[in-house]
Order: C-alpha cells, then sequence, then structure tokens
C-alpha cells in the first residue's frame, strides 16, 4: 500500500511547515498583536508622558459619523426658486447651533434641491483616504491586467525577439519602485516635463498639458498609470504561463470550424485563463490596497489630499505626526476592510466556479 508523506512520523510534517509558521509568527501575527494592543492606547513616539489605556477611544474617533441637513439661507431679495440664491450655512454656523457636532468636521457634501447633505466625521481625511484606495484599484486594475493581457498575447506569438521583449516590458517590475517614481515625476513635471513637452509639440500649443501632479482631477489617475507601468510586467508572465498551458489542438479544432482570431481569443484563450484571471485580479486588488510609496514620493498625499490613501493616512499618523495608538487603529480597521473584501471575492469566485 502507498504511503503519504509523514504516515511514519508525523514529526516530518511539523518539521517542513516549522520555519514557515515561524516567520509567519514573527512577521505578521506578533506585529498584528502588538499593532492591536496599541490601539488600545495612546501610545506615542519620545513622549515624556506615558503610555495610558484608552479603551475604545481610538476607534470611536476613527469611525464617528454623523450626516446632517443643512437648510438654506434666505438672504435679503434672494428667491429660494433660483438657485443662485440658495445660501447655505457654512460648517462653522453649522455647528454653533448644533453642540453635538462639536470635534467633527465636513468630510463630504451633496446638495441636492433645496437641501444640502453633509457628512461629517472626527477624521474626515480617513474616509477621503478610503475613497481613494478604492478610486485607485477601480482605476488601475483595469488597465494593468488588460495591458498585462495584451502583452502576454503578443509576447506568446512565434516572432523573431520575442525573448527581448520579454525581457523588456518586464524591467519596470524589478526596477526600485522609489527610483521609478522620481523619473515618473521628473517626466510628469508641468513644465519642463517629457510627457507635457510631447503633447505641446504634437498639438503646436505651448500651454498643452495638465498639471498631472498638482491638479487634484489628475494626480490620481496619473498614479495610476504610473503604476500600471510598473507593475504590468508581472501580471504579463502570469499570463504568459497561463496562455502556455492551454492545449494547441484547441486552437486547432477552432480554426478547422472557421473561427477568426477574435473568436479564437474569446471562445478558446479567455476560457483557458480563468483561473489565472482570477488570480491575477485578486493579486492586483490587494496590491492595489496597499498604495503607498508612489504617493508618499510623488505627492506627498496631495494636492487637497486627493492622493493620500489609507497606508499612507496611516503611516503619516503613526510615524509623522508620532500618533502610534491612532495609527495602529487605522492599519487594523483596514486589514478588516481589506479581509472583508477579500471574503467577498472569494465568495463570488467560487460562486462562479459552481454555476
Amino acid at each position: 500500500m502507498k504511503r503519504t508523506l509523514g504516515q511514519d512520523n508525523p514529526l516530518s510534517v511539523t518539521g517542513f511547515a516549522g520555519p514557515a509558521l515561524l516567520l509567519f509568527a514573527a512577521f505578521i501575527v506578533l506585529p498584528l498583536l502588538l499593532a492591536a494592543g496599541a490601539t488600545l492606547t495612546n501610545h506615542r513616539l519620545m513622549s515624556p508622558e506615558p503610555t495610558r489605556y484608552v479603551g475604545l477611544d481610538n476607534y470611536q474617533r476613527l469611525l464617528a459619523l454623523q450626516v446632517v441637513t443643512l437648510e438654506p439661507l434666505r438672504e435679503a431679495g434672494a428667491d429660494l426658486r433660483d438657485e443662485d440664491g440658495l445660501r447655505f450655512p457654512t460648517w462653522r454656523q453649522a455647528r454653533l447651533t448644533h453642540p453635538s457636532l462639536a470635534g467633527y468636521r465636513e468630510a463630504f457634501r451633496l446638495t441636492v434641491g433645496r437641501h444640502r447633505m453633509v457628512l461629517a466625521a472626527t477624521d474626515p481625511l480617513f474616509y477621503r483616504s478610503l475613497i481613494n484606495t478604492f478610486l485607485f484599484a477601480v482605476l488601475v486594475l483595469p488597465l494593468q491586467c488588460g495591458v498585462a493581457l495584451a502583452l502576454a498575447v503578443l509576447v506568446n506569438q512565434r516572432i523573431r525577439g520575442r525573448i527581448f521583449f520579454r525581457t523588456v516590458y518586464f524591467a519596470p517590475v524589478v526596477t526600485s519602485m522609489v527610483v521609478a517614481s522620481i523619473v515618473w515625476s521628473f517626466m510628469l513635471n508641468a513644465d519642463r516635463g517629457m510627457i507635457n513637452e510631447v503633447l505641446r509639440a504634437l498639438c503646436g500649443d505651448p500651454n498643452a498639458g495638465p498639471d498631472w501632479l498638482g491638479d487634484s482631477k489628475w494626480a490620481l489617475p496619473a498614479i495610476a498609470v504610473m503604476s500600471a507601468w510598473q507593475g504590468a510586467g508581472f501580471q504579463m508572465l502570469v499570463f504568459l504561463a497561463g496562455l502556455q498551458s492551454i492545449s494547441p489542438e484547441l486552437y486547432e479544432a477552432a480554426t478547422l470550424m472557421g473561427a477568426n482570431a477574435w473568436q479564437r481569443f474569446v471562445h478558446v484563450t479567455l476560457p483557458g485563463l480563468r483561473n489565472t484571471i482570477v488570480f491575477v485580479l485578486v493579486s492586483t486588488a490587494l496590491l492595489a490596497f496597499g498604495l503607498f510609496t508612489q504617493v508618499d514620493v510623488m505627492t506627498g498625499g496631495g494636492p487637497l489630499d486627493s492622493t493620500s490613501t489609507v497606508v499612507f493616512h496611516a503611516v503619516r499618523t503613526g510615524f509623522k505626526q508620532q500618533d502610534i495608538g491612532y495609527g495602529s487603529t487605522i492599519a487594523l480597521v483596514f486589514f478588516g476592510v481589506v479581509l472583508a473584501v477579500s471574503a467577498l471575492q472569494h465568495f463570488l469566485v467560487k460562486k462562479g466556479a459552481d454555476q
């Protein structure tokens, strides 16, 4: 009878898994427990005051939210039916009339007709950073994965020099993110950057090209493009491995049935890459949630906090502002958010596989 590995000696399994489990406990479990403990304190770096237990105060400070409806003010001679006649109180005036809003700041606002809905929080930057993080993931996920799939299909062809092109496309992956961010900062410079200079030459307009990193509308998309360029090479190799695992007989059968190149791609390539696509999407999404280096080097969270992410906000709070307790709270809450998103992805993938 065939015996499985470790059946005679159960300790052999422990011996093989022991080093990995030890490293996992030292670098994952222990820091997570220390961070969880720090969230219950007011611990600060280089503070003369001793650390004390504060309970759930950090969580209340982070998660406290209120939705406030502001009514328009009627000014002398103003007609409320005229859009220009609507004047809403400032947030400072709203706090004076609502004492319960003390300590809250405006995070987002939405004007609907004659009412203005204001989402107020004790830490509005956290919610802005959370939305920026998800927005970055939405931008970079289809861009990076789409480019990676296109490159993989290209370099999988039997063409001369495909090894060279594989190397060129993969080169940004092994480039330091800090170095790549600095180079792209120069390229995206509004005055003398290469991208704007090319746009001016093509358009014949000396003022062509936006302020990529200084305009809140363009800063996050610019970082998304840079991140997709840097990371697409790794996903390209994963897709390439998936493409080479598809049987050539399937393509031959599709060709004999009269399928053109696009039909072969849709009906043979994509179904054959299903598991690979799921892996690439999940791994890319998790990497997108950890966006930090590009923001720290290229924009510093600006302009107007339009590129601030949760990881950047946690690091800035914990180390630059030296509030370790609150920074750990931000990191731990975001860990729960990412864990929930990963569980949802796993559920959707499993449900799709069962259908």
